[in-house]
């Protein structure tokens, strides 16, 4: 199984989706509230070059966000 990482807003429906689609499949998953976390907001920048949330990450591989996951599993 994968190490999954998943930053995450508080209010965010694509942040819940994805993470139900997580539970879904089974799979545990660290997630990082970056809401009022400017240095979580700014790690979450580098590692994925993206400004949205959700982002994903499978081991250290990026994903993406809620539509990138879901793809990723109907590729699968």
């Amino acid at each position: 199984m994968p190490e999954i990482t998943i930053y995450t807003k508080d209010y965010c429906p694509y942040c819940k989706a994805a993470k139900r689609l997580l539970t879904s499949k089974g799979l545990a998953f660290e997630e990082f509230d970056v809401t009022h976390n400017a240095e979580l907001q700014a790690e979450m920048r580098h590692r994925s070059q993206r400004r949205t949330v959700p982002q994903i990450f499978f081991d250290q591989q990026h994903i993406g966000g809620c539509d990138d996951l879901y793809r990723y599993f109907d590729n699968q």
